[in-house]
């Protein structure tokens, strides 16, 4: 009787958390649209500002650090990118940090030796030892330069030109401006079902939250690339540590804990690869949840000493944990049938309209923003309808591995920082592969375990959770059997969306009816 009792309370407040990250989505997307159009407008006067000056000492120096590990595949194009910006020379400085240890060497010395010919100021810098991955790279880096301002900019993207004179231009007589943060667009959205999902959850992110947050003075996270710091801000609240990995969301906490205030311009685009094999996207979901409980752990105190306000607190919260989602839906999908079978609940048509409304209300938060996001960017709302489903499943299925992420973090258990794969222009070059687990093996035994629960207790009395059995099992699966088909077979990968199998066209549309309609 306790553990029945105990069972029911966890499934009950795993519900009640997940309809609350549900709910925020609708107040972040509310926080959005009420600022965009004066932000917007503001936002392009002001970055027009350095194309009507023409004197190269009033430019302040800035440095663009390109951080990179065993990337040869993409690093040449970042380095030529980076190197083609819009910038007085004079004033503009690139550090190559180079931390390679394969034939990405020679790819990064001859293309900084051209560069280098062509009069570009640019250096190659190299450390014995990879002492604090990627932030000990960017901190190092700092040591060989002067400048006021440092881009950052990651291996797999590739700056605009006008990038820098755009980005720069925010801090002009804005003493309290530490950070500008830039919106990741898509390289190859298009390869796959794969990409075109992950590209509508960035689009959601980086249109809806980032811009909800800057704008309305709450707690915003540098994304680790495509964005300019300025120095003394990076200096004055710690530098870059490598206690989390996700160096990027702590610095910048650190940073607005220390007053520093951020931008977020959604203008200022810049194009990145996706990762379109499911492993290596898996591997960076890892990094990233894992990255952010570490995070929360070490900052939240710190929120709770500043004693920001409530409001701001709880988003700030919110934002920190947002990965916690993961084991709350793994919570959900293991106990429905226990629950299921051992509790029959009856309710009044009131309270059974009311949670009937919450349950739509939650689940409906995040395609609420996303299609926002796609309406905002300019994609057609019709047209991108039908990739929420995708997105549901991929979502759902990743819930083991993030999961495993999150308790990881939790336990303080230590991992290092792997990188994602990148598969830029091959040319003919043998590609990197992700890590592989047993992951897979997990979220396939929970699919199965998910859709016996479904044929045991489908039926009008539990029509409330069939449609969450539905979209667990079928999302676990998916992501369970393409783990396993992109590992054993790379080319998998370019599945393109007209090619679907029909089976997954049809679980898209099932969805689709049960989720959205």
């Amino acid at each position: 009787m306790i553990a029945l009792i105990i069972v029911c309370f966890l499934y009950a407040l795993c519900s009640l958390l997940l309809l609350g990250y549900g709910l925020q989505c609708y107040i972040l997307t509310y926080l959005f649209l009420r600022k965009r159009k004066d932000t917007l407008a503001r936002q392009s006067a002001t970055m027009q500002h350095y194309y009507g000056v023409h004197d190269e000492s009033i430019f302040p120096k800035v440095v663009t650090q390109l951080p990179m590990y065993n990337e040869k595949l993409v690093a040449c194009r970042v380095i030529e990118a980076a190197a083609a910006m819009d910038y007085p020379a004079s004033r503009h400085e690139i550090q190559v940090l180079d931390d390679s240890t394969d034939e990405t060497k020679g790819y990064v010395d001859q293309t900084v030796e051209k560069l280098k010919s062509q009069g570009v100021n640019i250096t190659t810098i190299r450390r014995t030892d990879r002492t604090g991955f990627k932030a000990g790279a960017l901190q190092n880096g700092l040591k060989y330069t002067d400048a006021e301002f440092v881009a950052i900019f990651d291996a797999d993207f590739v700056p605009t030109v006008d990038f820098l004179k755009k980005a720069v231009a925010f801090f002009v007589d804005r003493p309290e401006l530490g950070l500008v943060q830039g919106r990741w667009t898509h390289l190859n959205k298009k390869s796959s079902l794969i990409t075109r999902g992950q590209a509508m959850g960035i689009d959601g992110h980086f249109m809806i939250e980032q811009a909800a947050r800057s704008w309305n003075g709450l707690f915003m996270n540098f994304n680790g690339t495509a964005g300019v710091f300025r120095r003394k801000a990076i200096e004055t609240s710690g530098g870059w540590q490598h206690d989390t990995l996700t160096e990027d969301m702590d610095l910048s906490y650190r940073m607005q804990l220390a007053d520093w205030k951020t931008e977020y311009v959604p203008d200022l685009a810049v194009p990145a690869e996706i990762p379109e094999d499911i492993n290596a996207f898996k591997n960076q979901q890892f990094r990233w949840a894992k990255g952010s409980i570490q995070t929360a752990i070490k900052i939240i105190p710190l929120l709770i000493q500043k004693k920001v306000s409530p409001f701001k607190f709880m988003q700030a919260v919110l934002h920190l944990t947002h990965y916690v989602v993961h084991p709350l839906m793994l919570m959900i999908a293991i106990l429905t049938m226990p629950v299921l079978f051992f509790v029959k609940v009856t309710l009044a048509p009131v309270w059974f309209g009311l949670v009937v409304a919450a349950m739509i209300l939650a689940t409906s938060g995040p395609s609420t923003m996303y299609m926002v996001s796609q309406h905002l960017i300019g994609n057609r709302a019709r047209k991108q309808f039908f990739l929420i489903p995708a997105m549901m499943l991929i979502g759902t299925g990743l819930a083991v591995n993030n999961g495993k992420a999150v308790i990881e973090a939790l336990f303080r258990k230590e991992s290092p920082f792997h990188r994602t794969p990148k598969k830029g222009e091959a040319k003919g070059r043998a590609g990197y592969k992700p890590l592989k687990d047993i992951t897979c093996l997990v979220e396939i035994f929970l699919g199965i375990y998910c859709f016996i629960g479904l044929k045991m207790f489908i039926g009008y009395t539990n029509f409330l959770v069939s449609p969450f059995l539905t979209l667990y099992a079928s999302g676990f699966i998916f992501v369970g059997m393409l783990s396993i088909i992109h590992f054993h077979r790379p080319e998998a990968i370019d599945i393109k969306l007209k090619r679907t199998p029909a089976i997954l066209k049809t679980m898209c549309l099932l969805l689709s009816l049960l989720f959205i309609v």
